[in-house]
């Protein structure tokens, strides 16, 4: 699991990256990261768990410490974004607390920031205070 990551996440962000194991297997990872434009948000950039292991709690366990150690760091906001057509994730991050991002286009009451990513690539954006 941790082949399809570069390298330069766990050197450069060591402190806000994660690696799950169980039974000497990786079955999840968080890539996360503390924002240099302001102060007191963080950022979850990427995060996967193997499919064998999803509804195990690693998704969440993974999330609550990226939360304990950006508390630590003094950071009380996380913010990150998912695909409007990946319905887990968008009801995961609902789950863990996250609130959507408002805007002016909703579809099916998910509001949609649009090419926000590049052309035609749409984006839900979340934060969670902490």
């Amino acid at each position: 699991m941790a082949t399809m990551l570069p390298k330069l996440f766990f050197k450069h962000f060591s402190k806000t990256s994660f690696l799950a194991e169980m039974d000497a297997k990786k079955v999840g990872f968080l890539i996360g990261f503390f924002s240099a434009t302001y102060d007191s948000e963080a950022y979850i950039h990427f995060v996967g768990v193997h499919p064998d292991y999803r509804k195990s709690g690693i998704g969440r366990f993974l999330y609550h410490h990226f939360f304990d150690i950006t508390r630590k760091h003094g950071r009380n906001m996380v913010r990150c974004v998912t695909s409007p057509v990946n319905t887990n994730s968008i009801a995961f991050h609902q789950r863990m607390g996250f609130q959507m991002e408002p805007c002016t286009e909703d579809l099916s009451s998910i509001p949609i920031h649009r090419n926000y990513d590049g052309h035609s690539e749409d984006r839900v954006l979340f934060f969670k205070r902490l």
